[in-house]
């Protein structure tokens, strides 16, 4: 049974949508890392870090719904 490593590997060759989230989640993990740097933010800069976690959980989000969508896809076609 593949891993989700081995699929995110696979994904990461095959689909443009799974390459494009993955390269927002480690910019916005950057961007997050930048700001927790700060030892005091701004009322806009804990606004900002609270919309870039947001962000960056809704891309986790969708590149594991992928992983699933492809591991569900593998078992059907291993079934038939």
């Amino acid at each position: 049974m593949l891993t989700d490593s081995m699929i995110a590997e696979r994904l990461r060759q095959s689909s443009h949508e799974f390459r494009t989230l993955e390269e927002s989640h480690h910019r916005l993990d950057l961007e997050l890392n930048d700001l927790q740097k700060r030892h005091v933010l701004t009322p806009a800069e804990e606004m900002s870090k609270k919309h870039l976690q947001k962000e960056k959980l809704a891309k986790k989000d969708k590149m594991a719904e992928l992983i699933r969508a492809y591991r569900d896809n593998e078992l059907q076609t291993a079934a038939h």
